[in-house]
């Protein structure tokens, strides 16, 4: 009796695509899912796990694009599993370790992108100083974007009491997002380390950017540095200006001498209010 081969309906898988597929799924587990690793590559989850099971090979395009993302050559993806794996641990302990919440804050720029292209450039800050009461600090601001995310600088300077002829020079470095229609910034003074600063902003629905409000929350540099909130008003300049003019603008003001438009006053005066149960903004 005859006997007759039957064809399997299952694809045949090439010995070199089962590495492929096995040392796929190893380098992803150096992540915290295959899900961060689709969304950093910005590749389709469906797709991507058909590479991992083999019904599909990727692209020379992709390819090169998976391997750069996990440091490897194209050939090295095709390695025996045991001599990849001890390839992928070698790398694996050169790599940094990826810091807690990294994500969460690339999401967040995700959140914020094309939403501040209306307000970057440069800015004028308006607050009572935390330090020195009854006085006004003017500061420079610049909002700027690098890459997929929106970033700004802050600069504040103003006499030391004892000796006038000296100056204390503050430059904040830090990140800024728009989210649910609020623009926040938080950065920290990077010339001696020892302050974060908090600023949360209404947006200017003007047809040009004008003026943007809100308050700010840090510590005084006074000795006892207490933890101070205070209203600040945001007066933009453009996206192109003589920064050391500007500059020189900068300082703690008397706002009884020192002429400043009588709304920004109003707006940052800090007195409270009856019929508020918490420090919140005033109206422009």
């Amino acid at each position: 009796m005859a006997i007759r081969a039957v064809k399997s309906s299952a694809p045949m898988v090439h010995a070199s695509q089962v590495e492929f597929c096995e040392n796929l799924r190893l380098a992803c587990g150096y992540y915290r899912s295959v899900a961060e690793v689709c969304r950093r590559l910005e590749i389709n989850r469906a797709q991507f796990n058909r590479y991992l099971n083999g019904t599909t090979t990727p692209s020379s395009f992709i390819l090169q694009k998976i391997c750069d993302f996990f440091g490897l050559e194209p050939t090295e993806i095709y390695l025996h599993r045991e001599q990849f794996r001890k390839l992928i641990e070698v790398r694996g302990e050169q790599k940094p370790a990826r810091a807690p919440y990294v994500e969460h804050i690339e999401r967040l720029h995700q959140q914020s992108l094309g939403k501040f292209d209306r307000y970057l450039g440069y800015y004028l800050e308006y607050y009572n100083s935390m330090t020195v009461y009854g006085r006004v600090i003017r500061g420079l601001v610049r909002i700027f974007k690098e890459g997929d995310g929106v970033y700004y600088e802050r600069f504040e300077r103003f006499p030391q009491r004892a000796n006038l002829g000296e100056v204390y020079r503050f430059k904040y470095l830090g990140c800024a997002f728009y989210l649910n229609d609020r623009i926040f910034l938080v950065d920290y003074e990077s010339l001696s380390g020892s302050e974060i600063t908090q600023t949360v902003l209404f947006p200017d629905y003007k047809k040009k950017v004008q003026r943007l409000s809100g308050l700010i929350l840090g510590v005084s540099s006074g000795n006892q540095r207490p933890i101070a909130c205070a209203r600040i008003v945001f007066e933009y300049l453009g996206a192109n200006i003589d920064i050391r003019k500007a500059a020189r603008k900068c300082g703690i003001l008397d706002p009884k001498v020192t002429e400043i438009d009588p709304t920004i006053l109003r707006v940052i005066d800090n007195s409270v209010h009856d019929n508020l149960h918490h420090f919140c903004t005033l109206a422009d």
